[in-house]
Order: C-alpha cells, then structure tokens, then sequence
C-alpha cells in the first residue's frame, strides 16, 4: 500500500518558529506590532499598493471593501457565481444585492462581455475574481467600471503573487482581497489583507478595522482621546499570525516557482490527453503570470469526474471538485436565481477535479499521479472502459 498524496499540505519555510518566539518574547501579541509592520511592507512595495490592511480573513478583507464603498439596500455588485461563499456574502452583510454573471468557458473568470447588459442604475460595483491564481481581463472591467462610474473590488484570495499585463493582482482595482487561508499559496493558518488603492478610503479603512473607532489616530497623536466614530467591526489580524506569515512571504517567489515546476509538469504530461479529447487543460492567457494556486482538469461529464475522483481515491491520492456555483445554492435560489440561470458556470463546475498542487509534491509523487489518471482513461475500477471521452 503506498502513501497518500494529500489534496494540499501548508508549506512550511523554516523561520516560523523563530519568529513566533520572538513576536512572544516581545510582548505584543494583539495586532500592528513589528511583525505586522513587516508584513504590510513587503506586499505594498512589492505589489505596489498604496495601503495595506492585515485582516483576520479574506471575508473581512470583502466586508471591509464593502463598507468603503458605502453599499447599502437596493445596490447592487456584479460578481462570479463560481467563487466561494465569502464574496457574495460581503455583499449581501451590507443589504445589497449580487448579480451573478457567468464565465468565460478558457479561464473560468468572469466573462467581462456580458457585464455591461448586467448593470443597472442600482449598480454600484464589479467584484472580479482572479480564479485559481489567472488574472481576469482587467482591462475591459475596468474600462467598463470607469464608463459606469462603478468601483471595482478584486477578489484576489487565490492571486497573491501573480499579475495580469505587468500589474500585481490586487493593485488594479480600488480595492482587492488577499488570502492567507492555510489552504492557500502563503498561509498563517487564518489571515487576509485589504488592498487600498484610492488615497481617499485610507483613513475610513483606519476606523472600520478598529470597531468604528478613531483609536488610529489616537495611537498617531491626532486626537487626545479616542471614540466610536463611524461603523466598523474587529478586522485587525494578530502579531502571532503576522509573525507567522512573515516567514512565508519571505519565500514568496520561491514557493510561485516550486508551484510552477508541478503545474507545468502536469501540463507536459496531459497535452495528449487533451488531444485525444479526453479533458480540457487550463489555460493561461498571454496578459497573466499565475500564481499556480489551482491544477484542474475538466473531464467530460460529472459521472466521468466523480469517476476519476473515487478512481483517485482508491489508489491513495486525494483530488477534489470545487464551489458549487452560489446561483444554484439554497441562498442562490431564495434570492431568485434558478439552475440554468448561468449555463456556462453550471457545466464547467460540475466537470472540474483539481489534483494535488504544492510546493512539497515531490516529482515522484506527482508522476505517480499523473501515470493514474492516465490508466484510467483506459479502465475505471469497475473495467468500464471510458476511452470514449470527449469533452462536451
């Protein structure tokens, strides 16, 4: 019996431990000491981004963009419905409305052709997200946004470290969403940040993160006192898990390169499964560099995915679908979306199966991996043969 290759493992550098013990050793363990400072350097100078925000997850990152935008009851944001729970729910926190778009059939983000038909004149913003580390076409949204007169939201959970046409995820829009979710690129275990890139949300950013207070300020020698000021919440992430996360942006490049090594090694030895027609590979358009989060495959049909899935499982390797599109959720439905609403988005989720991805993956592994999802193109566990496959 060999070894289970785990769907995921978080990556470990080496300096955590040291940083921990010194974050301890210093007695600041709530937020926005040393380790927090360090953590906001390195990504705004190395995304070059105006202002960032340490946030106890990517959501709070959404809620807090949510609420810089003043959105309220009757407005409305334009989004995926292939994304996770958390970008709909920001939007729906504040009483506002999603719209769900679908997809682009190579890229599995947010089709930005049908956006324009989507908007009314409740609009009030586009929340683009940057699938499986693939940049949206930026361009166009934020032609459209500037057109329109909307505010652009980037849900970069999963685009830490990648771009699109030289520009860091993240940087683009107004404002963006990060990840450190310890199923993500760079981890500390539960962990976001908030991406400003208008001058003019900055402070307002200062007191919702602080529970509506102006205890920024305060801290700053502003104001002799400080009070609650405005709405807000506890957005504010620990010393401990800034400490943490240091030590793993450290390794930023290091780790995209070891992701890139696995994804392109699965690329090279599935190009003629894809030629045979059997899957659909993922694409990265000639504008991105990836951040390599995601290794997908789209077989032909949910019975063929399930298929490959459990075929996996059998043989010790944890594979995995992903979101069930939040159109056709419970959620989704009670606020009047129906199954065939986005035919695109319906299709290709019910087909993807993503395979083990990260910078532990040893080549050994991953050929063991690829050599199983070869065989079974030739027989099922049940000697069904399934050499008939084509992608619909």
């Amino acid at each position: 019996m060999q070894p289970v290759i785990p769907f995921t493992r978080p990556f470990i550098s080496g300096n955590e431990n040291r940083y921990l013990s010194q974050a301890i050793d210093s007695g600041s363990l709530a937020a926005d000491g040393y380790f927090t400072q360090r953590c906001t350097s390195l990504i705004s100078d190395k995304f070059g981004v105006g202002k960032i925000v340490m946030t106890p997850s990517c959501t709070a990152a959404l809620e807090m963009a949510i609420l810089l935008c003043d959105l309220g009851p009757g407005d409305e944001v334009i989004l995926p419905s292939f994304t996770f729970a958390s970008t709909a729910n920001a939007v729906i926190a504040a009483h506002a409305k999603p719209i769900f778009v679908d997809i682009r059939p190579d890229t599995l983000n947010l089709n930005e052709e049908l956006i324009e038909q989507a908007i009314t004149p409740n609009t009030k913003a586009i929340m683009p997200v940057h699938y499986g580390g693939i940049a949206c076409e930026m361009g166009k949204i934020m032609d459209i946004a500037q057109r329109h007169q909307l505010r652009v939201i980037e849900d970069a959970a999963q685009a830490v470290n990648a771009s699109y046409d030289g520009r860091w995820l993240g940087s683009i829009g107004h404002l963006g969403a990060f990840s450190f979710h310890h199923t993500k690129n760079y981890v500390c275990g539960e962990g976001g940040a908030l991406c400003i890139n208008e001058s003019d949300l900055t402070s307002r950013a200062d007191i919702i993160r602080e529970k509506g207070t102006n205890r920024i300020q305060f801290l700053r020698g502003d104001v002799d006192k400080y009070t609650w000021v405005n709405r807000g919440s506890s957005y504010v992430l620990s010393e401990i898990n800034c400490a943490f996360l240091y030590a793993q942006l450290e390794q930023l490049d290091w780790i995209t390169e070891r992701r890139r090594e696995t994804f392109e090694r699965y690329l090279y030895h599935f190009t003629s499964i894809e030629e045979e027609g059997f899957i659909q590979l993922p694409t990265i358009p000639e504008s991105c560099r990836s951040n390599y989060h995601i290794f997908y495959l789209i077989l032909r049909d949910v019975t063929a995915r399930d298929g490959l899935m459990r075929f996996l499982k059998e043989r010790g390797i944890e594979a995995a679908f992903h979101y069930v599109p939040l159109h056709s959720s419970p959620m989704g439905r009670a606020l009047g979306y129906h199954f065939d609403d986005l035919p695109i988005t319906q299709n290709l989720s019910s087909r993807l199966l993503r395979l083990p991805i990260y910078p532990q993956l040893t080549e050994r592994e991953q050929l063991r991996i690829i050599d199983e999802v070869k065989s079974f193109f030739q027989y099922t566990g049940t000697d069904v043969l399934v050499r008939d496959l084509t992608v619909a």
